[in-house]
């Protein structure tokens, strides 16, 4: 199928398994060996048993504010597969799923929301920008990096993520029209979670779908199921390979963001069990995990000491990490510049002589 005839304002969305495992578009099933379907499995659930986890230790004390990704695993995994090495992964905060994809080990990735800026060092060997928090800047980076691609010869493609509340950030627009004029070898990720923090999406824009949005900027839109793996790699790869010779692409994975925002939000406050319990029978997981069992690459009593392997893997990271020594306050400072700043230098000394102070102060 050429997936840029795709017409996002029919309001269509691509699925290839239902929600029981069943495919129900043999032709966009994507080619993957039994391997590749057990990776992409193994992937996701390391994925949530990280999740769980980490907001376990959260809820301790024992970890700084974490964005839970329980729900959205097909929709981060299913992307993340398809970027070859040498392509770029921009993330915001709730991509869990690509950096395991693209290399980013474990324990780094407890190192990072255990408050550690060096859990953002993956290596100069992995293309992966760090988390972004502030929303849909990130958008912008993606795309200067595309067009430096372009610049230098190269056929890199850049994959950059956002959420549904993104798309109201200038930052987005600018970044899609940018991309559009120049057509660099750009794929905008929508993760359509359904809620930014606590606005649903009908008071967010008036958009039949996310996916029309890339229209008006010159570039196909994919609506696709989020939950539905196959789906995700399929749309994925194509897109990949679209931006890597024509130019930019957008895919808006609907899905459904289980849990809290963060884990300074309570999700009770404005949604309520009835909103929640037809997601629950999605589970991109189970549907899954159904699909694999039919194949015989899965059986039922092998999934829960599964979990409990890769939970145990997860706490041996995070002990890793757990007692590691301090960060030094001058690396604060001297972090993010090959040579810091004049300005960052009188900060660190004018830091330096508070601290000196205080010390004698406290003598």
């Amino acid at each position: 199928m050429q997936f840029e005839k795709f017409n996002p304002l029919e309001d269509e969305m691509i699925q290839v398994m239902d929600e029981t495992g069943e495919i129900v578009d043999p032709d966009l099933l994507p080619e993957l060996s039994d391997e590749e379907l057990l990776k992409l499995y193994h992937t996701m659930r390391r994925s949530r048993a990280i999740d769980s986890v980490a907001l376990n230790l959260q809820r301790q004390g024992r970890m700084l504010t974490y964005a839970p990704n329980l729900g959205q695993e097909a929709a981060q995994v299913g992307t993340g597969f398809a970027l070859k090495e040498t392509d770029w992964g921009v993330p915001a905060f709730r991509e869990l799923g690509m950096w395991l994809s693209k290399g980013w080990t474990v324990d780094k990735i407890l190192q990072y929301w255990y408050g550690s800026e060096w859990g953002s060092h993956h290596g100069d060997d992995i293309r992966l920008l760090p988390v972004s928090v502030p929303i849909s800047s990130q958008y912008q980076h993606a795309v200067g990096i595309g067009m430096a691609t372009r610049l230098r010869g190269e056929k890199d493609v850049v994959m950059a993520y956002t959420g549904d509340g993104g798309t109201s950030q200038g930052d987005f627009h600018e970044a899609l029209n940018f991309a559009g004029v120049y057509k660099t070898p750009t794929v905008f990720v929508i993760q359509n979670n359904q809620y930014a923090i606590s606005v649903p999406r009908v008071m967010q824009t008036a958009s039949k779908n996310y996916a029309v949005k890339a229209l008006a900027y010159g570039m196909p839109g994919i609506l696709v199921d989020g939950n539905d793996i196959f789906a995700m790699v399929a749309i994925s790869r194509w897109a990949v390979e679209y931006a890597r010779e024509n130019g930019p692409v957008l895919i808006e994975a609907y899905t459904f963001r289980m849990g809290a925002h963060t884990t300074s939000d309570d999700p009770t406050k404005y949604r309520t069990d009835e909103d929640v319990e037809p997601w629950i029978a999605k589970d991109p997981m189970i549907r899954f995990e159904k699909y694999l069992i039919n194949k015989g690459l899965l059986k039922e009593d092998e999934i829960e000491p599964l979990i409990e392997q890769f939970e145990d893997e997860v706490m041996a990271a995070y002990r890793s990490i757990e007692h590691s020594s301090d960060t030094e306050i001058d690396e604060i400072f001297k972090y993010h510049y090959a040579e810091m700043t004049p300005q960052l230098q009188d900060q660190l000394d004018e830091y330096l002589a508070y601290l000196k102070g205080a010390d004698s102060n406290a003598q």
